[in-house]
């Protein structure tokens, strides 16, 4: 399941912090990690999270408790651009940045079918055509 949190008004530099403590952990484990974390940005990553395992519950998952935080990206929002007056009449630049967050939540597969499918799939990401060698080649046309 999926929550997302457009233009808070953090960097997202701050933002990644928190969201690097809670990568891979399960839900109740990243939320006790956030309420802990001395981060600005702790509060509103534990509400996104709690909100995407609302979002899973309501999506009929049948296990809550094996929910656990797949992805959760931060990437950069709108820059709001201020001017700060400056000595002689100069004028310095002042970056307001915002941040767009995604949690992504998976669900932890318990047992041997669980791993199979896991492998399976995997393989089945890593596995690309394999070219044709000069010697392959060489082979087919000696047979032609």
């Amino acid at each position: 399941m999926k929550a997302y949190l457009h233009n808070y008004r953090q960097s997202p530099r701050k933002v990644a912090l928190a969201a690097g403590l809670v990568r891979g952990k399960t839900v109740a484990q990243a939320l006790v990690s956030l309420q802990f974390a001395g981060k600005r940005a702790s509060s509103p990553v534990s509400k996104l999270i709690e909100s995407a395992a609302a979002n899973a519950k309501n999506s009929g998952i049948s296990n809550p408790e094996a929910l656990f935080v797949k992805e959760i990206r931060v990437d950069q929002g709108v820059t709001l651009k201020r001017i700060m007056p400056r000595a002689q009449g100069r004028a310095a630049r002042i970056n307001k940045r915002s941040s767009h967050i995604l949690v992504v939540l998976g669900e932890k597969m318990d047992g041997k079918a669980g791993k199979a499918a896991d492998r399976k799939a995997a393989k089945a990401a890593n596995v690309a055509p394999a070219k044709a060698t000069k010697s392959d080649k060489a082979a087919s046309k000696s047979k032609k």
